[in-house]
């Protein structure tokens, strides 16, 4: 690709997003390579080359590419130029390989118990003898027939309360729900508030629709009301989007009084709220979502992905009236047309024959089992839900992010490094770690002593490769 090709995409970015231009440069490097624009080891273009080019001064290049190390990204070599550092790119902490065990998916466990190869053979065999093959690998209803749609309501009233029918849809995914939803509120440059540090399919959407996102700082509780104020103020968002419960990655919940607060701040603002929420069903008591406290206000989306499994491509979304209804279900016609028929029939097997309410119950037991041998294994002071699916890992003072994902993998281990988070500002010093991939607890055991050496290895000053 041409460099300049890649320079106007960053010049573009610049000028549409309201955070600091050397912040925004350093994402606008980071997006390039997992984009694949920018290949690892590429020669990037001297300082003073993209500063003329971008119209700012030399010190805030200068400035966006000390960031850009820090998070790992680039090399500097004097007399040699930059380079793109090998290991930049997503998919290389992302690739197993020979890791022990893959850490870097929220999966749920699959249980052993009951076995869910035996149930999902047995339902499959079962739904062939009882319906029309020829029904179940055609084309289905965009948003799920009515059927579906009452079982998805009652699937997610713990946490919802009672809806109508009507405003409940089937959707295959949450992504896609997420991506539909997003696309019927926003035109190009709009703003989007979510968490500083916020789960990486919103940046996904955002890049796709050409969305500006702005990141909003949390405390143990979640997003802070006061902080939420003045981004809207300051950069008047179309959008709010967030996970009040068991936040991806930073574990947060809100409390009720929380949750009040912040929809306070969006009906001053009047802002949508797209409410994301794959764990609450995985509490035995979970809190009202914010859907029940403002059904005006807010589009829900609940995943079947982290509650049963990701194979069902599954999610129930509800929606505040009849028209939003009707646009979510236009977008989602012409993102994904469907969800798929042999999936949707054993999905609705599941949820009418109680196997879903086992498998869930059984998913939560494994969960809980395996957030004891985290704490056991981790100690007490990383960020974690005693129901949930992942570990925000805490890094001592001499690791960076980036670099000890790096060194972990280079150990057989594979996690997430806080950089594919970071809306905006420093990246902290954390990792996600997922529980559920692991085959057993045993196996998550022997893979966290691993976490456990590499985080308490102290690299030396030297160490800057990332293979």
């Amino acid at each position: 690709m041409p460099v300049y090709d890649y320079l106007a995409n960053w010049k573009q970015q610049i000028d549409q997003s309201p955070n600091a231009i050397y912040l925004t440069l350093a994402d606008a490097l980071a997006f390039s390579i997992r984009k694949g624009d920018l290949q690892e080891g590429d020669k990037l273009p001297p300082q003073r080359t993209i500063a003329e080019y971008l119209g700012t001064n030399l010190t805030t290049v200068t400035r966006a590419f000390t960031e850009a190390r820090r998070r790992g990204l680039i090399d500097a070599t004097v007399g040699r130029g930059t380079f793109v550092r090998l290991g930049a790119g997503e998919s290389h902490w992302r690739h197993t390989g020979p890791a022990v065990v893959d850490l870097t998916m929220n999966l749920p466990p699959i249980p052993q118990d009951p076995s869910l190869q035996r149930i999902i053979q047995n339902d499959i065999a079962a739904i062939l003898k009882q319906q029309d093959l020829s029904s179940l690998m055609s084309y289905r209803v965009t948003g799920g027939t009515l059927e579906e749609r009452q079982l998805g309501a009652k699937w997610i009233a713990p946490v919802l309360g009672a809806r109508r029918t009507d405003d409940i849809l089937v959707a295959p995914g949450a992504q896609s729900a997420l991506a539909a939803i997003v696309s019927s509120l926003t035109q190009p440059g709009d703003v989007i508030v979510t968490d500083r540090i916020a789960y990486p399919g919103v940046r996904t959407v955002a890049a796709q629709f050409g969305l500006i996102l702005a990141g909003v700082d949390s405390d143990i509780e979640g997003m802070m009301p006061d902080q939420l104020d003045h981004v809207c103020a300051q950069y008047h968002p179309r959008l709010l989007y967030c996970i009040p419960t068991i936040n991806n990655p930073t574990t947060a919940t809100m409390s009720l009084q929380r949750r009040k607060d912040i929809l306070a701040v969006a009906q001053r603002h009047h802002l949508h709220i797209v409410e994301d929420d794959p764990y609450s069903l995985l509490l035995d008591e979970p809190l009202p979502a914010l859907a029940v406290l403002d059904h005006n206000r807010v589009s829900y989306i609940a995943t079947l992905a982290k509650t049963l499994s990701p194979g069902l491509r599954t999610a129930y979304v509800a929606l505040p009236n009849s028209d939003m209804t009707r646009r979510v279900t236009a977008a989602i016609r012409a993102i994904a047309l469907t969800n798929a028929g042999l999936l949707s029939a054993m999905t609705a097997r599941w949820m009418q024959t109680g196997q879903a309410e086992a498998l869930l119950q059984a998913i939560k037991k494994e969960l809980r089992l395996r957030q004891s041998v985290a704490r056991k294994v981790l100690g007490p002071d990383h960020c974690a839900n005693p129901c949930g699916p992942h570990v925000w890992l805490k890094l001592p003072e001499w690791w960076g992010s980036a670099d000890f994902v790096a060194y972990a993998r280079r150990r057989g281990l594979a996690l997430v490094p806080s950089t594919v988070f970071t809306i905006s500002g420093e990246p902290p010093q954390r990792a996600r770690i997922a529980l559920g991939s692991a085959p057993d607890a045993a196996s998550l055991e022997e893979s966290l002593n691993g976490v456990m050496s590499v985080l308490n290895h102290k690299r030396s000053p030297g160490f800057t490769d990332i293979v």
